[in-house]
């Protein structure tokens, strides 16, 4: 999936982004990279500062969450379509869970820095996008 036009058909798809425009999506196409996983590898690791946001192409992975008694927790997992990291978009703090691929896993990742490009071009990008990001906070919260 590394053209533009295809990478832009596939974020219609995409939860977060499916309140955004074409053209819109097409902007934030330019600065997605793909990075691939084999089963087992670690994507993200807890307590290191975020990139930014990871996008499932295809595969699945899983975030793990470790606590200081040493016992670790899946807290989530994820397939296609699916994103996490979405917080280290909009802050510097360390990442709260690890997320290791379970089978081979192709990811678009979407970097702090590209995403504050993007805010700078478009400030409608942004707005939909922290709707999304409240819908999902308050499912998640429901599901308490």
């Amino acid at each position: 999936m590394s053209d533009q036009a295809t990478i832009t058909r596939f974020l219609h798809t995409v939860p977060m982004f499916q309140g955004l425009q074409e053209r819109q999506l097409q902007r934030l196409a330019k600065r997605f990279t793909e990075r691939t996983y084999s089963a087992g590898e670690t994507i993200v690791t807890q307590g290191t500062l975020g990139i930014g946001l990871f996008v499932l192409e295809s595969g699945k992975a899983e975030a793990v969450r470790q606590f200081p008694d040493g016992s670790s927790h899946v807290v989530n997992n994820f397939g296609p379509t699916e994103f996490f990291g979405e917080l280290s978009l909009l802050d510097d703090a360390p990442r709260t869970a690890s997320v290791i691929a379970t089978e081979a896993t192709k990811c678009l990742v979407l970097t702090q820095l590209d995403f504050n490009s993007v805010l700078h071009e478009d400030a409608d990008i942004p707005i939909i996008m922290l709707k999304e990001l409240a819908k999902r906070l308050r499912r998640t919260m429901d599901s308490m």
